[in-house]
This record gives C-alpha cells, structure tokens and sequence, in this order.
C-alpha cells in the first residue's frame, strides 16, 4: 500500500486531501511545516509527496530541494500562485506536477491515482541512451553532453513513448490515447504537435535528427535504445 506525505499548513485543506486519500486506500502522513516533512521522510520510506509552496517555515521549493539532494521521492507542489515562472522553477526542481488552488478534489485524487499507477519507481533504474542524449526517466532528469535539459512530466512522457518503439511510426492517434491515458487529461491535437516541437527544440541541431514527421500519419524516433 502506498504512502503518501501531506504537507500542508492549511489546516482545513491538509484535514480533508488526508481524508480523502485515506479514504482511497493509501497511508497518510500529515504535516505542517517544513522541518516535521523532513523528520517523517527521514523515518519512513514514501512513495509521493504533496508539498505546499507556502509552508511557515520556509518554502516548498527549498524543502523540495533538501528532499531531493538525499532521496528519490516523487513530488506534487500545490500553490495558490499560478504563474508561469513559479510552476517551471517547480518543474527545474524535478517535481511531478504543479496543482493551483483551489482545485477540485476529485481530479487532484484521479490525478494522484494516475501518477502512482504509473510511476516507474524501481529499482532498475530506466535510460535512454545514446552517447549524445541521456534521459532517465525513473528520476525525471535528463542531460545532453552533460548539460541539464528541462522537461516538462508530458514530454518526458511523450520522450518514454517514442524511445521505447525506435524505427516504428508511432501515429498520432496512438500517442493521444496512450498520453491521455498516462496523464488523466485529454491531451488534443495542438497540445501534441506543441510537445513534439519543444522536444525537437531541446534535443535537435544542425544534422542531428531524433524525431521524424511521417506525414499523414505520426512520429517516429530515429535514435537507438542503449542501456546502461
């Protein structure tokens, strides 16, 4: 069974995200401030963490960047601040997603479910690999040449798809089922094309080709798989 820690100093709203993942099944640990999270991670082994931003004791990115230096654990920031360059320093910090308030809570339980479901959180951990691009996904992080690339959970997503079927087209009607199913959102066409093309801008330069648009029909990665 799952354990989850809750960190959240919003009384109410930490009482009822535990209650309501309890009441799924999963083990809870519930607390307030930055350095109660760091004594309970310390103590027990959890398999996600919902972190508040705006923690009394010091700030959800900073806590997240302590937990991340000493463990692998997963982490969802929820923050009443929706701005963009708030949620890609989330992201640079390797969190999983990145919840505003106020939400609804049956879509914050499915989307919880969903990243636990599939999650790769294993011991053998899962590359790519090709001397050039090094992406691994079990820990969301991924560097060409030994420089950081950031990406976002759905192209990292769209990334394990397409690496893990080279030299095979993959259409565009496979990958919007197969990431909408992964992700508990509908992903649509434009959203799709608009992943394809960051992915592109971040991993591709001059002659070096990754991805291919088979026209009329979807993608295909032209990179080989190579394990560690």
């Amino acid at each position: 069974m799952e354990k989850i820690l809750v960190v959240e100093d919003d009384s109410i709203l930490n009482k009822t995200l535990s209650y309501n993942l309890i009441e799924d099944g999963y083990i809870i640990t519930s607390k307030f401030t930055a350095k109660s999270a760091l004594k309970s991670i310390f103590e027990c082994e959890f398999d996600l963490i919902i972190l508040d931003i705006n923690l009394p004791d010091k700030s959800g990115f900073e806590l997240c960047n302590e937990i991340k230096e000493n463990y692998n654990i997963p982490i969802i920031f929820l923050t009443a601040n929706d701005m963009e360059c708030d949620m890609i320093k989330g992201y640079e910090l390797g969190a999983l997603d990145y919840i505003t308030k106020p939400f609804n809570i049956n879509i914050f339980k499915q989307k919880v479910k969903a990243f636990l479901n599939h999650l790769t959180i294993k011991t053998k951990q899962d590359y790519y690999r090709d001397g050039y691009l090094e992406i691994n996904f079990s820990e969301l992080s991924a560097n060409i040449n030994g420089n950081q690339i950031i990406f976002t959970p759905l192209e990292y997503r769209t990334l394990k798809l397409l690496t893990e079927n080279p030299k095979s087209i993959l259409t565009r009607k496979v990958l919007l089922e197969k990431l909408w199913d992964i992700d508990a959102n509908f992903v649509d066409e434009h959203t799709l094309t608009s992943v394809i093309s960051r992915i592109r801008s971040k991993i591709e330069k001059d002659n070096l080709k990754y991805i291919k648009t088979v026209y009329g029909m979807g993608y295909m990665w032209l990179g080989e798989r190579n394990e560690f």
